[in-house]
């Protein structure tokens, strides 16, 4: 090892690396020796959290939002991150492309084909009015402002820090610096960067459940093989750990041509399917209309509460998503803070919101309108379909296969999939080795071994899930409660950055 590998080795924080590992391991353990005892529990507590203080969620949700748009359009706006006058490191489309493919991973696909569905079964519907009017407004909403707004505000935060107040420490808690001061350096952000770790692992170690058994149905249906679900499962999260370890340790060139690469064929799926589905016309129209009725109600759908609980919606819905939300900008905002060296704060915020929200309802107008038009010229029932097998993946194999070239097309999802989360997880890993760290100055980058074994550890703990199911969703309440105090946070940090920020023009424009 040289000189300078071994330095960088004697910069690792080891309690900050594995004590949230062995808590998260302890856990995915409790909860398959005892799976009944501890999912009643954690229901009990995520209940809580959801149903008790459930606005707190929607509160931080429109706040940051909204707090946004205040820095996007104010003074803050014009601050470089990065030397005055320096420019963008990356084109607008390389950045916009590693931006939205590492902020969603393959779940956008899965969502996309099938939310509308969810929706369109939900009471709360019938209470709105039709599945027509809003079956396809609710996954725009989910998953557009508020969730990217979450990542904004705490990218240009962290680019702040890092490229513009240059310090040496990427962690939640440095963010915190201007308002915490020496107690960053205390027991206080020992906690918030334990806390960090913690929820980055359990939503990551949670988030191939959701659409790996997807890319394993379609496997099953292009290559008619007999192995169960786990198995390939198994395979793909091999394959896939060894995409993105591959494309990590060639650094961020390697990132940017695997996100590229994953964007060509993202959009190539909605293109195809948009003007070659047989349903342009309603997919279009629709679109429009869901998109104008979501911009319409925004703050309605935002502060939506159902005091009396008529069907306990937003609970379900809307407050799980916002705390889902605000467990991944663990991860995500980083990567984006430092992709974004050479943009205004301005530049970063509205561009993130045209590339990564134009992107995220794209594929939302597509891919689920196309499913819904089927169902509502009657030429499909997809609804019954679900509610007789209750199976979202077969469903969604079975609208792919209503397709021209459906084979195609699956190998085209399977491959997109895979890149997506390959794409998702080069940040993550790469979030997660600069959390090992005491130190790291900007432009330093941790060590390969460290990179890999993040690599490695963050694909262990989902396969090892696999063989215990309700571990899965199990943990996955685990991150919805770790959102609570990781909500806090954001609101410090953002506070934290407004402080800094005043600071810096004043010092500039002395």
């Amino acid at each position: 090892m040289d000189k300078k590998a071994a330095t960088k080795h004697g910069k690792i924080d080891w309690m900050i690396t594995l004590v949230p590992l062995g808590i998260v391991v302890a856990l995915c353990v409790l909860f398959f020796i005892v799976p009944e005892q501890s999912n009643a529990l954690l229901n009990q507590v995520r209940f809580f959290f959801g149903d008790v203080l459930g606005t707190y969620y929607l509160v931080i949700g429109l706040g940051i939002f909204l707090l946004s748009l205040f820095i996007a359009g104010s003074k803050y706006g014009q601050i470089v991150l990065g030397e005055v006058g320096e420019k963008p490191k990356y084109s607008f489309f390389t950045w916009g492309a590693m931006m939205f493919t590492c902020g969603l991973a393959a779940d956008i696909l899965f969502y996309s084909f099938s939310e509308w569905i969810l929706y369109a079964t939900d009471p709360h519907l019938e209470e709105m009015g039709d599945i027509q009017e809003w079956a396809g407004v609710y996954p725009l909403f989910h998953w557009s402002f508020i969730p990217w707004g979450f990542y904004l505000v705490l990218a240009v935060a962290f680019g702040f820090m890092l490229h513009v107040r240059k310090r040496d420490r990427q962690r939640y808690s440095e963010a915190c610096r201007p308002i915490l001061g020496r107690h960053t350096d205390g027991i206080c952000g020992r906690l918030i960067d334990l806390l960090a770790v913690f929820a980055l692992l359990a939503g990551t170690a949670t988030t191939f459940s959701v659409a790996t058994p997807l890319m394993a149905s379609i496997s099953r249906e292009l290559f008619h093989v007999e192995m169960s679900r786990t198995f390939i499962n198994i395979i793909i999260l091999v394959a896939t750990c060894f995409v993105y370890t591959y494309s990590l340790l060639h650094g961020f060139k390697g990132i940017s041509l695997l996100a590229k690469s994953c964007i060509y064929m993202f959009y190539g799926l909605l293109i195809f399917v948009l003007f070659f589905g047989g349903e342009t016309g309603y997919i279009i129209e629709t679109g429009l209309s869901s998109l104008g009725r979501m911009l319409q109600d925004f703050i309605g759908l935002s502060t939506y509460t159902d005091p009396l609980r008529t069907s306990g919606f937003p609970q379900n819905w809307t407050i799980y998503y916002w705390a889902y939300w605000m467990v991944w900008c663990v991860a995500a905002p980083f990567f984006i803070g430092s992709i974004s060296r050479g943009r205004t704060i301005r530049q970063t915020i509205l561009g993130g919101y045209g590339f990564g929200v134009g992107s995220t309802l794209v594929s939302f107008i597509v891919l689920g309108n196309y499913s819904m038009g089927l169902q509502m010229d009657g030429k499909m029932d997809f609804i019954a379909k679900y509610n007789e097998s209750g199976d979202l993946y077969d469903l969604i194999v079975s609208i792919i296969d209503s397709m021209p070239q459906a084979s195609l097309v699956m190998v085209v999802v399977l491959v997109t999939m895979v890149a997506f989360y390959a794409t998702s997880f080069d940040s993550i890993a790469l979030t997660a080795s600069c959390y090992s760290y005491r130190r790291l100055g900007e432009g330093e980058q941790p060590h390969k071994s460290v990179q890999l074994m993040w690599c490695i550890l963050l694909i262990m703990l989902p396969i090892a899930l696999l063989f215990a199911e309700s571990s899965m969703s199990s943990l996955q309440s685990v991150s919805i409660v770790a959102a609570f105090p990781i909500g806090a946070v954001i609101v410090l940090i953002a506070a934290s950055f407004m402080k800094d920020a005043k600071a810096y023009l004043g010092e500039y424009f002395k």
